[in-house]
């Protein structure tokens, strides 16, 4: 099938890619043409593992390309994927303003390319978009022109770090449709895709038609939902730590439940990203417009600010820091690992790592930093208020403490005997429970994770 995907960021080039993998032919379109000259040269603009080498295969195949004009391919697309931002306006609602010119854009490309007789062109809203989007995209498009169109709600369901997988495995596809014949399309789009899953897991793979409502709303239901399980273990975690139980038995007591589940139950200092943190408030938004409160998602959003800062309110009782004392830390030499939101991705978008580093400079400490991917992104931040290290031994040399912000498995197995050699307290603070208390203990470790017991060297 021939598809246009608008947009390439994160979601746009993880659908033109795959997409193409399923043997589909695809045009990605942007506007930024520093952009599209980068990508016809198989390189990504985004970390990503195993983009970059989709993107390189399917253009060495001509499966795909990239161009600045939308115009190229619409008189031939079966399908056109909307998948331009939609950030957080100051309501906290999102902003459809790119949506919506890309619907213009696309409503006057049909009137003046596409043939009279040609079957309709399904408009996809890959982006996540609040309920009734889809109708005001349908009303954009029609207002430039009376040829066929249905516009088509296709919400994405990709974790940063293993979207490819997401995408060519998907566990479900949900589709807000009106008519058999853009489900017939969908449904040629994503066939190899669902059956490749099915290989992989029986469970996988499955189909969802619905109103294009109630597919947009699945969307910020699903993220709402995950999130809410991470504030809640969070909070488990902090009344462990009070009552002198165990974060790692309660959560496996619990999430043997089978109603309940293991998975999203990982105590960590709060959720960041592109997704969890404005879609929550943009479903909030939707909520307060039909005067329904969200009472629930209220109190995540609001125990997942207060986790954010578990870390600094860990070292500030450590070090016995007192309200109002000018710099209490300077001297001190913090080593941070982990700068993006999550491992196995360079986005730093509402990342705990940054509010950290700036408790941390404000109360005197100089900081060292190291991201396996995040290096770049973290330097726009911050610039030379703090110092960068290649490797992680290096953030740690004569730190007087490591505090663990992303999970990244590579943390996880470095030898902690070299780390504690170069440090100058062996002093962690691990906001992912990467290392077990008694071997830290063990290691002489002065040790601090979320809803464990602190361990503290002789």
């Amino acid at each position: 099938m021939q598809v246009l995907v608008i947009g390439s960021g994160y979601v746009g080039l993880v659908a033109a890619a795959g997409f193409a993998e399923a043997g589909h032919q695809v045009i990605g379109i942007d506007v930024d043409s520093a952009k599209v000259d980068l990508l016809n040269k198989g390189k990504s603009p985004i970390y990503e593992p195993g983009l970059e080498d989709l993107l390189a295969r399917h253009l060495a195949s001509g499966a795909i390309k990239f161009s600045t004009k939308l115009r190229d391919g619409i008189e031939t697309a079966d399908a056109a994927f909307i998948c331009v931002g939609t950030p957080q306006s100051e309501d906290g609602s999102a902003d459809l303003q790119y949506v919506l010119a890309c619907a213009d854009e696309i409503g006057s490309a049909v009137a003046e390319l596409r043939p009279a007789d040609a079957h309709p062109l399904i408009v996809v809203d890959k982006s996540t978009v609040p309920v009734g989007t889809a109708i005001k995209v349908t009303a954009t498009i029609r207002a430039k022109t009376d040829k066929a169109f249905e516009v088509v709600s296709n919400p994405e369901f990709l974790r940063e770090g293993t979207a490819i997988d997401d995408f060519l495995y998907p566990d479900r596809v949900v589709i807000g449709c009106n008519t058999d014949f853009a489900e017939s399309v969908m449904r040629a789009l994503y066939e190899p895709h669902m059956q490749a899953a099915r290989q992989k897991n029986p469970n996988g793979g499955r189909w969802f038609r619905m109103d294009p409502q109630s597919s947009e709303l699945t969307k910020y239901a699903a993220n709402a939902m995950l999130a809410t399980r991470i504030s809640f273990i969070n909070e488990m975690a902090n009344l462990c730590e009070t009552v002198g139980a165990d974060i790692d038995f309660v959560k496996e007591g619990i999430g043997s439940d089978h109603r309940i589940g293991p998975y999203f139950l990982n105590p960590g200092p709060g959720f960041g990203g592109s997704c969890f943190p404005k879609d929550l408030q943009a479903l909030l938004k939707i909520g307060r417009e039909n005067g329904l409160p969200l009472m629930s998602l209220n109190a995540t959003v609001e125990a997942n600010r207060h986790q954010k800062q578990v870390l600094s309110r860990k070292v500030c009782r450590y070090y016995n820091i007192q309200p109002d004392t000018p710099f209490p830390l300077s001297g001190k030499r913090m080593a941070v690992w982990g700068l993006a939101f999550k491992a196995h991705t360079d986005d730093i978008r509402e990342t705990t790592a940054i509010d950290l580093i700036k408790n941390l400079l404000n109360m005197g400490a100089d900081v060292v930093a190291h991201d396996f991917e995040a290096m770049p992104n973290i330097k726009q931040v911050f610039s030379d208020k703090i110092q960068y290290a290649d490797r992680p031994v290096d953030a740690c040399q004569n730190a007087d403490a490591l505090l663990i912000c992303t999970e990244w498995p590579d943390y996880g197995k470095i030898d902690l005997k070299q780390i504690g050699s170069v440090m100058k307290t062996r002093v962690m603070f691990d906001g992912r429970n990467l290392f077990r208390p008694e071997d830290m203990k063990a290691s002489g470790w002065t040790y601090i994770s979320i809803g464990r017991t602190p361990v503290y060297s002789d």
